[in-house]
C-alpha cells in the first residue's frame, strides 16, 4: 500500500494518491492530471477510482477529465446530484482497491454530500480518513459554503457537522492517521494548523471542535461565529465542478496567445479584458502598464484572483515573466478562470520600448516612513486581515483588509497623500494597484510591511491575541 499527500500549498489543498497491487484511487485531483495519469503508469499501475469529497467551492477539480482519460468513475457520498455520470455511494459502502479498502462514510455539514473516505488496510484494521473539509487539521469545515435547500440555515448544516463528527469520526481509534483536504491558508476553514497530518488522537486533544465535553449548541455558536463573508468565486467553482468544464489542455491552448504590445493594446480596447500583472511586486512598483491589477504569482496568487477579482467569465491578458505564461494560466484555471485571451509578449520591456504610456508605485523604506512620522501625523492604511491587525498595528492606522478593499473605498483620500501596508509588502501593492485602477494615485506604499516596520523601531499597539478576544 502506498499513500501519497500531493500538497498544493497556494491553495493549500491536499490531493491524495493510494495504490495497492496495481490499482490506484486519487481522491480530490487538481484540475491539471496529468501527474496523476503519469504517476500510475510509471507504477504499472490503473486508475480505478476518483473519490471526490464533496463539491468544492474554492478551486476546480481534476474529477471530469481524469475520468474522462483513465475511464475511472468518479464516486461521491450521499445526495451528491452532478450532472454527469458518477457512483452516488451509500453511506458505508465498500470500495475494494488492491488488498485494501475504502468505505464512503457520509459525514453532511460542510455541505450535504460532504463524505469522509476510511481506508482500511489488508488486514482490515482502520488506517486513514481522507475527511476533505469535513475535519481539518485544528478545525472542522465552515457550514456556510454549500447549496443548500432554502428552508436550511448555517446553524443546521453546523449541527449535521457535530452528528457527523460524533457519530462517524471520533468513534475511530486514535492511531487512525487523518489527511484534510486544506491546510492553514485556505478560506474553508478559519483556525487551521499549519501542519497537513497528524493523527485523530492527537486532534481529539488540539481541534476545539472535537472537545468530548462539548455541546451541540457550543459547537454551532462557535463554528458560526466570527466567519468572514466567503469569496464570491466560491459558488462559480461549485456549479463548475457539478456541472463541468473545459478540459484545461484547451485553457492553456487558447491563453498562451502571445500579443505583441500593439496587439495586446487593441485587445484590451476590443474585449474589455482586465490587465493582470503577474510580475514579482518589486518589477511591478518600477514600472506597470496604467490601470493594470497586480497579483503576483510568488505569493497566494490563485486564492487572492479569486477573491478580488471574483468573476470567473472576466477576460483577462497576462503581463508575465517569459517563460511563467503556462503556469499562470494554469494557476488561474484552478479557480474556474479559463478566459485567459493571451500574454503581452515581451512583457512590460516590450511595451516600454515601444513607448507606450506606463505608470509606477511610489515605495519607500520603512526607515523613510519612519524620518516622515516624527515629523507630522499622516495617514495610514493597513490592508493587512483582522487578526494581524488586532496582533498589533501602528497607532491610528485605518483598517482596511485587502479582501473587502472595494468596501472601504471612500476612506481613501484623492487629494492627501496616503500610505498603504501589509505584512511583508505583497498584499499591499496588490492594495495600490486597486486604488490607481480606481483613479486613486496620491498613495506611497510601505516596503516590507509590518515586518520592515518593527524593526526600524516604529512603535506599534501591544500584542493582543485575536483568540482571547472570543472568551
Amino acid at each position: 500500500m502506498n499513500i501519497e499527500q500531493i500538497y498544493t500549498g497556494c491553495l493549500a489543498q491536499g490531493a491524495y494518491y493510494i495504490e495497492s497491487e496495481g490499482e490506484v484511487a486519487i481522491i480530490d485531483p487538481l484540475r491539471e492530471v496529468k501527474n496523476y495519469i503519469a504517476k500510475a503508469e510509471d507504477n504499472n499501475a490503473k486508475i480505478k477510482y476518483i473519490f471526490e469529497t464533496h463539491f468544492h467551492a474554492d478551486f476546480v477539480s481534476g474529477h471530469i477529465t481524469l475520468s474522462k482519460f483513465t475511464g475511472a468513475p468518479i464516486v461521491y457520498g450521499p445526495t451528491a446530484n452532478p450532472s454527469f455520470d458518477a457512483i452516488i455511494a451509500e453511506d458505508n459502502q465498500v470500495f475494494k482497491l488492491g488488498k485494501i479498502t475504502i468505505t464512503a462514510l457520509h459525514t453532511p455539514g460542510h455541505t450535504m454530500e460532504s463524505t469522509t473516505y476510511l481506508l482500511k488496510d489488508e488486514n482490515g484494521k482502520d488506517h486513514a480518513i481522507f475527511s476533505g473539509d469535513t475535519l481539518f487539521l485544528g478545525d472542522v469545515g465552515r457550514p456556510d459554503l454549500a447549496q443548500k435547500a432554502a428552508s436550511m440555515t448555517m446553524e443546521d448544516l453546523a449541527g449535521l457537522s457535530f452528528d457527523s463528527l460524533r457519530n462517524k469520526i471520533m468513534p475511530l481509534a486514535d492511531d487512525v492517521t487523518v489527511y484534510p483536504g486544506h491546510g492553514a491558508g485556505s478560506a474553508c476553514g478559519k483556525n487551521m494548523m499549519k501542519e497537513t497530518v497528524d493523527t485523530l488522537g492527537n486532534q481529539k486533544q488540539m481541534n476545539y471542535a472535537l472537545r468530548a465535553d462539548m455541546t451541540k449548541a457550543e459547537f454551532v455558536k462557535e463554528l458560526t461565529e466570527d466567519l468572514l463573508p466567503p469569496p464570491k468565486y466560491f459558488p462559480l467553482n461549485v456549479k463548475m465542478n457539478k456541472e463541468g468544464y473545459e478540459d484545461i489542455d484547451k485553457i492553456i491552448e487558447k491563453g498562451t496567445n502571445a500579443l505583441s504590445p500593439n496587439a495586446f493594446e487593441v485587445t484590451v480596447n476590443e474585449t474589455d479584458a482586465l490587465v493582470l500583472d503577474v510580475r514579482h511586486q518589486s518589477e511591478f512598483i518600477k514600472g506597470h502598464i496604467p490601470r493594470s491589477i497586480f497579483i503576483g504569482l510568488k505569493g497566494e496568487f490563485a486564492p487572492w484572483v479569486g477573491a478580488l477579482i471574483a468573476d470567473v467569465k472576466q477576460p483577462l491578458l497576462l503581463v508575465v515573466d517569459k517563460g511563467s505564461e503556462e503556469e499562470a494560466i494554469t494557476r488561474l484555471s484552478r479557480v474556474g478562470f479559463d478566459n485567459t485571451l493571451g500574454y503581452l509578449e515581451g512583457s512590460f520591456e516590450a511595451w516600454k520600448a515601444e513607448g507606450k504610456e506606463t505608470d509606477d508605485l511610489l515605495s519607500i523604506s520603512a526607515d523613510e516612513f519612519k524620518q516622515r512620522l516624527e515629523k507630522d501625523t499622516i495617514p495610514v492604511f493597513d490592508v493587512r486581515n483582522e487578526g494581524e491587525f488586532i496582533a498589533g498595528h501602528i497607532e491610528n492606522a485605518n483598517f482596511t483588509p485587502l479582501g473587502n478593499l472595494n468596501a472601504y473605498l471612500a476612506e481613501f483620500s484623492k487629494n492627501d497623500t496616503f500610505y498603504v501596508h501589509c505584512a511583508g509588502g505583497y498584499r499591499s501593492v496588490i492594495a495600490a494597484s486597486i486604488l490607481k485602477s480606481r483613479g486613486i494615485h496620491n498613495l506611497v506604499d510601505i516596503a516590507g510591511g509590518m515586518a520592515a516596520i518593527k524593526k526600524v523601531g516604529i512603535p506599534v499597539s501591544d500584542f493582543v491575541c485575536p483568540s482571547t478576544l472570543k472568551k
